[in-house]
């Protein structure tokens, strides 16, 4: 409520300003009757823009919207990786633009989903680059990683990447990811390989029926369980385990546990390898 008044306020220093609400489907009640008051004196100065993802909560709310005369603008859901591209592609042309298919790559894997802050890239790059953005020119401005989840960096420990898991692990803490959902996508990531392991079959659609998993989360888990023996995902169950409890307050620096505990299940997949390697050259 003190947020949206605030950014509701005239401002003293004058000029049109944009406010955007996200998400109003969640918003309560006090917050509800708070916009549509808003409707009924509106600041000629200012754009107010509500965001909802449809269905029927705070339906309401869009109604009162309608009633006082709000342009309604339809936007259907990009999901997909191949709309997204198109989107940027599209952004990128009707600013008079051209851009290479990997700085297309480069950009989403920078700035992340949200498509505003693409289109807001592209207005950028195509004005500092005159209309012809390669990979190189994406680079210059946009480095980092968004949208780096705790699945982001399950999936490189499971990998055995030791420095990318580490660069995931510290990109998300800086995002903000809560150290119990990363400790989480890492006790699952690890349990799920160890499932999909113990099988003795790579039929997909028999693993799925099995272990009741959707297919493409075995596909993934099988690609994670290479390099990694039954004997040491069950030791990195173990480090999962630890680290569920260090997380939820006994270590006394949760972002020390956690990295401790990447390194530790890399460890583990590389001495498992070099086992494996050693035990192919001698024949047994």
């Amino acid at each position: 409520m003190g947020s949206l008044a605030e950014a509701l306020t005239p401002s003293l220093f004058g000029g049109h300003r944009l406010v955007v609400v996200t998400g109003v489907h969640e918003a309560a009640g006090a917050l509800v009757d708070s916009l549509v008051s808003y409707t009924k004196s509106p600041d000629p100065d200012l754009t107010l823009v509500v965001v909802h993802p449809g269905g029927k909560r705070n339906e309401a709310l869009l109604k009162a919207f309608k009633a006082a005369g709000a342009a309604v603008d339809e936007c259907p859901k990009i999901s997909s990786a191949g709309e997204r591209i198109a989107f940027v592609r599209n952004e990128v042309r009707r600013l008079g633009g051209r851009i290479a298919p990997d700085a297309v790559t480069a950009l989403l894997e920078a700035v992340g989903n949200d498509l505003r802050q693409l289109s807001s890239a592209a207005s950028q790059l195509v004005s500092d680059f005159g209309g012809s953005i390669d990979a190189d020119d994406v680079a210059r401005f946009h480095r980092g990683q968004a949208e780096v989840t705790g699945f982001t960096v399950a999936e490189r420990v499971l990998l055995g990447d030791t420095a990318g898991s580490v660069e995931m692990l510290r990109w998300a803490l800086q995002r903000g990811v809560a150290h119990v959902l990363i400790a989480d996508a890492l006790a699952d990531g690890v349990r799920t390989a160890a499932r999909v392991a113990s099988l003795n079959t790579s039929n997909v659609g028999d693993l799925a029926r099995t272990l009741k998993l959707p297919p493409w989360k075995v596909k993934k888990a099988q690609s994670q369980a290479r390099g990694w023996t039954i004997d040491a995902l069950q030791q990195a169950i173990g480090v999962t385990a630890q680290l569920n409890a260090d997380v939820k307050g006994a270590a006394a620096s949760p972002d020390y546990a956690l990295e401790r505990a990447v390194r530790r299940i890399v460890a583990i997949r590389a001495e498992s390898a070099r086992g494996r390697d050693a035990r192919v050259r001698t024949g047994r």
